[in-house]
């Protein structure tokens, strides 16, 4: 089966898996979606069962690239990302923190965060298929704290990308920002915008639609706008699942978000067949999704700063992703809430459709104050030391099952670790009282030289900025 993608507002279909890969964004301001799933049987994953990441990885990603890339080439891919950067055997393993309750360790990547876990394969997929076609891309990203260092770790050694990464000056943690700043590479450009997340994610879309501009600097994207991220971040979903029985016995994943990209991809896994008992999200203090699955209405708020920086945001783009399925994939339905919500800030749906959305989703909000007491009783009960985001997402799972969202307590309940506590120490210093070392490989971070330049929040500038420092 040769899978095709079309744009959530209607504008694109049937294009391939490199159409979409290098495209990014859809030219119609849409986000771009597999016109059908890949459909796993119980006995295609428990064939799977048991066995190494990257070989799960090849035939959970196959189906949705179909032939544009040779099956052989594809699987070399995927295992030498998996093989050479990662620092655990099992790639994503689980822990155990208490009764039919795991923590899935995501941070055994080059910048300890999920992101790794994507965007190395992404960053090697647009290598391959760039070099076949003889081009040049420039990559433009907006970060709130991981994607950036992520993305910048995967595309700084590729000879055919020029990557520019937004981030809001001042709202990531050093570490985070360091990760991405010390990176000294010719084709590496670090903005760090005076503004918010949400004010670096609007200036990249401006510029995807900013038709002229995209076309004459080739523009393409690794945000988790881009397909691709979704595609390989349903991995570990799958893995995790199987560690823990299924086809057999279903799971739950509490996963703390923001952007809705990574809670999608386990939206994704449920559609191709894993048997998932509930989905449940964590929002910070900006809990924009945790609202709507309240009270059925989409609608944005100030962006305030909090401890889990990388979930700072009032504008979560995945979620149209997600909306298009709930609307029964009528583009012109999705197309005219999303107008209504750049006009207004704010949407509603109808009484069904969130009904759906509830079943498939359950969402908490944990703020400040709730977080710490979250890493503090996981610390206290466990040893196990846990990042604030990584708080946030097992608070909401915790109280999922307290309130009966998960059908039953024998359920494997898997709270993601999105990143390793040493990218946010003074958070942990505050919940444990203990200060997290950095991994080896990033202990002489606080004294690596930076590069980056403060700019304004304004459209012409940076564009201007790209222009003069991408190559024609």
């Amino acid at each position: 089966m040769t899978i095709t993608y079309f744009s959530t507002r209607g504008g694109e279909t049937g294009l391939s898996f490199t159409d979409i890969l290098l495209g990014g964004l859809a030219k119609d301001g849409g986000l771009y979606l597999p016109e059908s799933w890949p459909d796993f049987s119980p006995e295609d994953f428990r064939a799977l069962a048991g066995a190494p990441y990257s070989d799960v990885a090849y035939q959970v990603i196959a189906p949705f690239i179909g032939d544009d890339i040779p099956h052989s080439d594809l699987k070399k891919i995927i295992d030498k990302v998996y093989a050479d950067n990662f620092s655990h055997a099992a790639v994503a393993p689980l822990v155990q923190i208490g009764p039919a309750s795991f923590i899935l360790e995501l941070f055994h990547g080059p910048t300890i965060a999920f992101k790794d876990y994507a965007l190395q394969l992404l960053g090697a997929l647009f290598d391959y298929v760039l070099e076949q076609r003889g081009e040049r891309v420039t990559i433009i990203g907006a970060t709130s704290g991981d994607t950036g260092s992520a993305a910048i770790e995967a595309c700084k050694s590729c000879k055919n990308i020029d990557i520019f990464i937004l981030h809001p000056h001042g709202r990531t943690s050093d570490i985070q920002r360091r990760q991405m700043t010390s990176v000294i590479a010719p084709n590496v450009h670090n903005i760090a915008l005076e503004g918010t997340f949400d004010d670096c994610q609007d200036l990249v879309k401006a510029m995807f639609n900013d038709a002229p501009f995209r076309d004459e600097m080739n523009l393409s994207a690794v945000n988790s706008i881009n397909w691709a991220r979704i595609m390989a971040q349903i991995v570990y979903y799958i893995t995790s699942g199987l560690s823990l029985g299924a086809p057999d016995r279903p799971v739950a994943f509490a996963v703390p978000t923001g952007n809705f990209g990574n809670v999608f991809a386990a939206y994704a896994a449920a559609q191709m067949g894993l048997p998932i008992d509930k989905l449940i999200i964590g929002s910070n203090r900006n809990d924009i999704l945790t609202r709507f699955f309240d009270s059925g209405e989409m609608k944005t708020g100030s962006v305030e700063p909090s401890l889990s920086p990388s979930m700072d945001i009032q504008i979560s783009s995945n979620f149209e992703r997600y909306l298009c399925d709930l609307l029964g994939r009528d583009t012109d339905a999705l197309k005219t809430l999303m107008e209504k919500f750049k006009e207004t800030g704010a949407f509603d749906v109808g009484e069904n459709i969130m009904a759906q959305a509830c079943n498939d989703f359950t969402a908490y909000k944990c703020d400040d104050e709730k977080t710490l007491a979250m890493m503090r009783e996981c610390y206290e009960a466990t040893g196990y030391s846990i990042d604030p985001h990584t708080a946030v997402g097992l608070y909401a799972g915790w109280k999922a099952r307290e309130e009966g969202a998960i059908s039953d307590l024998s359920i494997p309940l898997i709270a993601l670790a999105c990143a390793h506590p040493a990218k946010f120490p003074d958070a942990v210093q505050k919940a444990i009282g203990t200060h997290p070392a950095l991994p080896a490989h990033l202990s002489d971070l606080e004294s690596r030289d930076e590069k980056y330049d403060v700019l304004e929040n304004n459209l012409q500038t940076i564009q201007t900025y790209i222009k003069e420092r991408a190559p024609k």
